[in-house]
């Protein structure tokens, strides 16, 4: 599958950097899931678990009180009021 960067950045700092598959949170207007190529645009996010499937296919969840996500050329960020990993 391809893959793209994702950022994940809170007040603390980055939390997460690399390459990969999918990521899925709950947007402004319901459930995302940015796979690469995804079209470009910005939304609000929700608070919510945050799906992350890495590039060789492990999957890591973290939870946000909510913040802002931002796809642009196979770069996606999600700044994040506070990101915490779920076990």
């Amino acid at each position: 599958m391809n893959t793209y960067s994702l950022t994940v950045s809170s007040p603390d700092g980055t939390v997460f950097e690399g390459s990969v598959i999918m990521l899925s949170l709950r947007g402004a207007n319901g459930d995302l899931a940015i796979l690469a190529g995804h079209m470009p645009f910005i939304t609000s996010v929700k608070p919510c678990d945050c799906h992350i499937e890495l590039e060789d296919g492990t999957k890591k969840t973290g939870h946000t009180e909510g913040g802002l996500l931002t796809v642009a050329s196979n770069n996606v960020t999600l700044l994040s009021s506070s990101f915490k990993w779920v076990e």
